[in-house]
């Protein structure tokens, strides 16, 4: 009897060292078929993004701030390096806008997934009535460049200003005015970082999210061009849900343009999006990807 307990557990080890090996080899199968499908100029690089709330007030600038945690999450279960480079909080709760970078290989090619408009719908916890309110942010998402990528930025046309960082609850406040905001004047592009002590290294980030934002701008010009001579269908734009992340009256995530869903939306706000990722990608290299729905309902 003996003998055949020691056999039965070492039976149990091996088949659950067995179901260990056929999970990485899933996870490594997985990861290399995502890789595949990123051969963009730019998939590689690193990612900057930046969230904006919409219209709505308090209800969307919390919104806003649940979706930066829900992407340093996914970043961080990546094992990603995460970098918070600019943070204005709201008065009373969230945020007016945040800008961070992710640090890892296909970082920009996995979130450019992500950009577009997000919706929320849920009992607002601010409405002391407690409604179903609706809320939006946008998230943008563009490459952090090597320095040798030609943008040429004029000084001239640059207005830089300082002022004193500000942080969530009080965090990472500086004494001095170390905080920059730069404005580019022929595009009215805004940037600022506060996430440095010094004003030098702010101005440096400053000026690095500026390249790549009049980088992608060109990109979109010369495409817009492009599409305006062949007739090209136009992607995916700003303005309309790309997903919605509905908490009442059911629970329930849907992306519009790959129909894919989700029930458990705790664990998506906890980062785990790349089920979302992969769908997105798999359709846009198939050339199956579906438009944003500014009309659809699935509250």
């Amino acid at each position: 009897m003996a003998v055949l307990v020691e056999w039965s557990e070492a039976g149990e080890a091996v088949d659950a060292e067995f179901a260990d090996a056929l999970d990485r080899l899933d996870q490594e199968v997985q990861a290399a078929e995502t890789k595949k499908m990123l051969g963009g100029e730019h998939d590689r690089k690193n990612a900057i993004v930046t969230i904006h709330p919409g219209a709505g007030g308090t209800e969307s600038q919390d919104w806003a701030e649940m979706l930066v945690r829900m992407y340093l999450r996914w970043a961080e279960r990546r094992g990603f390096k995460r970098e918070i480079i600019d943070y204005q909080p709201a008065e009373e709760a969230g945020l007016k806008s945040a800008t961070f970078t992710v640090t890892g290989e296909y970082a920009y090619g996995l979130l450019s997934a992500e950009a577009g408009v997000h919706r929320l719908v849920r009992i607002s916890p601010f409405d002391q009535a407690a409604r179903r309110h609706t809320s939006f942010a946008s998230v943008y998402v563009w490459p952090e460049l090597p320095e040798d990528v030609d943008v040429e930025i004029d000084e001239k046309e640059l207005r830089i200003d300082t002022y004193r960082s500000s942080g969530a609850g009080g965090q990472h406040v500086n004494v001095t005015d170390s905080a920059i905001r730069i404005t580019h004047l022929p595009t009215g592009i805004v940037v600022s970082c506060q996430n440095e002590r010094s004003q030098h290294r702010n101005r440096d980030s400053a000026m690095k999210v500026l390249k790549a934002r009049l980088y992608d701008l060109r990109q979109k010009e010369n495409q817009a061009r492009l599409e305006q001579i062949g007739g090209a269908k136009k992607e995916i734009a700003f303005g309309s849900q790309i997903r919605s992340y509905v908490l009442h009256p059911y629970q329930l995530v849907k992306d519009h343009r790959t129909k894919e869903q989700v029930g458990d939306v705790s664990r998506v706000l906890d980062g785990d999006l790349d089920g979302f990722i992969k769908s997105y990608l798999m359709k846009k290299a198939g050339g199956t990807l579906g438009e944003a729905a500014p009309d659809e309902d699935v509250a």
